[in-house]
Order: C-alpha cells, then sequence, then structure tokens
C-alpha cells in the first residue's frame, strides 16, 4: 500500500502546470494599434478596472512617464505620438509595481488612502502600511 505522500505526489504530476499557478494577479498588457501618428490602447478601461485605480490617476501617470499628450475617448486612450507597446507595458508594470502592488506581502489587495494629509497604501492582504507619492 501506497503511503499518504507518495499518492499525493502522483496526483500532483497529473495537474497541468497552468493549474499549478498560485498567482492570481497579472499585470494587464495593453492592446492597441497606431493610426497615422497616434497610438490608441483599445483596452485602457479594462487595464483600470483591472489594476482597481482611478482612470485619472492612472492615465495622468501614463501621459508623463510616456512624455506624450494624449486624452480618453470611448474608453480608449489615444496617445499623440507612436509608442511601442513594450514601452506602454513597461510603464504598466512600474505603475502596478508603485501604486497597486503591497511592498511587504507583494500582494494586489491594496487601496490608496489618505491619512494625516499624506497618501497611503494601504494592504489588506497583510495590514501594512506604506506612503506612496501620487
Amino acid at each position: 500500500m501506497e503511503t499518504y505522500e507518495e499518492l499525493l505526489e502522483q496526483g500532483f504530476k497529473h495537474i497541468p502546470e497552468t493549474a499549478r499557478k498560485s498567482e492570481r494577479f497579472e499585470i494587464p498588457k495593453a492592446e492597441g494599434m497606431f493610426q497615422g501618428n497616434k497610438t490608441i490602447i483599445t483596452n485602457f478601461s479594462s487595464i483600470v478596472s483591472e489594476l482597481r485605480r482611478d482612470a485619472q490617476h492612472f492615465l495622468k501617470f501614463l501621459l508623463k512617464e510616456l512624455a506624450t499628450p494624449g486624452n480618453l475617448e470611448n474608453n480608449r486612450l489615444i496617445l499623440g505620438r507612436k509608442v511601442s507597446s513594450s514601452m506602454v507595458n513597461a510603464k504598466i508594470k512600474e505603475y502596478a509595481e508603485f501604486f497597486v502592488l503591497c511592498k511587504t506581502c507583494g500582494k494586489p489587495d491594496t487601496e490608496i488612502m489618505a491619512k494625516e494629509g499624506k497618501d497611503i497604501l494601504r494592504c489588506s492582504a497583510c495590514g501594512a502600511q506604506n506612503p506612496v507619492k501620487l
């Protein structure tokens, strides 16, 4: 008769690799296209909802970091110049690391709140509070 550990090991061998992933949050990727000199991010609103942050705050961050003018139009972001998807995705990742992921436990269960005149990134998973600069 097999031991519990042996049976467990056999069971794990039959689980597909994708089902073994324990991470429930993935940093969203931008989808878009070029139209003349402009870059259009078609899934801007879904990125904002996955990050669970204010659209205007995220927009302001992206425009500043990409050094380009832009505006929202019908849930799409229209950038005033051609910007590569790798650059946009790098800035989305940077935003998530600064304003979404907890600095202590790395989980996305955070919210930005004002405390004593300062903006704080508060994690509901571990309770950590870290200052952020908006």
